[in-house]
């Protein structure tokens, strides 16, 4: 299949994926490409999750995710499994109506998270649709922050996030929607958790949230989000991490993107 990259950073583009009414096709690209940063980030989102409770009190907290197509990131905190169990999952036939059932079935006999809600943004509704139907998400956000400030309507669900968190999106989004989302909740400010391919950087973020109020600290580890999708996009990618003085040798060489954790808290 003929892989198109992004103009701008030379990525594989996937955007044909998230516009169908379910996430099979979703599920079977990235199996392709033995996608798994979510599944990497699932025991730090835990983490951060519990430092939360037990910092703040609060025992059912709401969790923005942003980016977060068919509820991805929901699904696997929610569920006992891991992404080829996801694949695996939607290696169905039926109706899209019949899978969602099929999530919900499953969310009743595997939540291991009840009572925390999920709350997805993204820019496609198809995707949002799919997984508010499915349960993974109580509540979503049809919204391009980078472009505007959110409506009221929206401004309402965001200020009610306790942890916001994030697998592949910063880059494509800035400071921009991240300030809008955080400032959306008045006085309080809700913590984040980001994970971030290291061709973007996130120190010029970092700088505008500590100017908010904000701590970050750069978690150890090194992260793979997924193989590269052809030799063009890991040749304009080693291109453009080598442009910003990033040492590939040990990383992205070895035909991988590799993703880095971010973690901000209020001062």
């Amino acid at each position: 299949m003929p892989v198109s990259l992004h103009s701008s950073t030379g990525k594989a583009s996937f955007d044909d994926i998230y516009d169908r009414a379910d996430p099979r096709e979703y599920y079977a690209r990235m199996a392709e490409l033995d996608y798994q940063i979510p599944e990497l980030a699932k025991p730090h989102f835990q983490r951060v999750l519990a430092e939360y409770r037990t910092a703040t009190g609060i025992a059912a907290p709401t969790v923005l995710d942003i980016g977060c197509s068919y509820g991805v990131n929901a699904a696997l905190l929610r569920l006992d499994a891991g992404m080829a169990e996801l694949a695996e999952h939607y290696r169905s036939t039926g109706d899209t109506e019949k899978l969602i059932d099929r999530d919900r079935e499953l969310l009743d006999s595997d939540d291991q998270l009840p009572g925390v809600r999920f709350v997805g943004m993204d820019a496609s509704r198809p995707a949002l649709d799919y997984a508010r139907a499915a349960g993974f998400l109580q509540d979503i956000v049809h919204a391009d922050l980078e472009s505007g400030d959110p409506t009221e309507a929206q401004r309402n669900i965001l200020a009610g996030a306790d942890l916001i968190i994030s697998t592949g999106c910063v880059g494509y989004i800035t400071e921009r929607t991240l300030l809008r989302v955080a400032r959306a909740h008045g006085g309080k400010l809700p913590w984040m958790a980001h994970f971030v391919l290291r061709m973007f950087s996130f120190d010029p973020i970092a700088g505008h949230l500590a100017a908010l109020g904000y701590h970050t600290e750069r978690a150890p580890g090194m992260f793979r989000q997924r193989r590269f999708a052809s030799a063009d996009e890991q040749a304009r990618v080693l291109n453009a991490l080598a442009d910003k003085g990033i040492d590939t040798a040990e990383y992205e060489s070895d035909g991988w993107l590799y993703a880095q954790l971010y973690v901000s808290r209020p001062k």
